[in-house]
């Protein structure tokens, strides 16, 4: 296992759009979840994206600790998730807006809306399906590094870039809800 450089904005990587995994049991990408695991876990960060560590792969790893959550049936925690090919469906028109943050864009927090629910499907590691609704913080991480296979990053989805801050005038100048961890 390996700890991986993280591609940060500006990098051509990060721009495009992601090709599909062919085989999600393919040693070298049972590989790279491994080393996106550590690097994920080392950074800290609560996702990661393989197109962040400059592989253009439609894979995303993603966890919810159990303090991020903040109510509802759908929102829960989730112990390490990888989600290979996903897909994602809005489940309503209810948006919800909270503070994001990127491995791949350091020291900048962002107030982002996301869809309040989802559903996702997609692939696990073992290339087994999943099929899941999702809320909350679950919701957001998943929106947040499902859009790094399409080549967005989380401040072209800001509605008032006047909320883009560093994290350390942030915290400084405003209480920052648990949404600003790293997603």
């Amino acid at each position: 296992m390996a700890i991986l450089k993280i591609a940060r904005m500006g990098h051509p990587v990060l721009r495009r759009r992601a090709e599909p995994v062919a085989d999600p049991t393919a040693p070298e990408i049972r590989r790279l979840i491994e080393d996106m695991v550590e690097t994920m876990i080392d950074a800290p960060g609560a996702g990661l994206a393989a197109p962040q560590v400059h592989v253009p792969l439609r894979l995303v790893i993603f966890r919810v600790p159990a303090e991020r959550i903040t109510g509802g049936a759908e929102d829960r925690p989730v112990d390490l998730q990888v989600l290979i090919n996903p897909e994602i469906e809005a489940l309503g028109a209810e948006t919800t807006e909270g503070w994001e943050g990127c491995l791949s864009v350091p020291g900048l927090r962002g107030s982002v809306p996301r869809h309040a629910r989802i559903r996702y499907r997609g692939l696990d590691q073992n290339g087994e399906p999943i099929d899941r609704i999702a809320a909350g913080f679950h919701a957001r991480v998943v929106q947040h590094e499902c859009d790094h296979l399409d080549g967005v990053l989380y401040p072209q989805r800001m509605k008032d870039l006047g909320q883009l801050m560093f994290e350390s005038e942030l915290r400084h100048y405003q209480v920052m809800d648990a949404e600003a961890e790293e997603t």
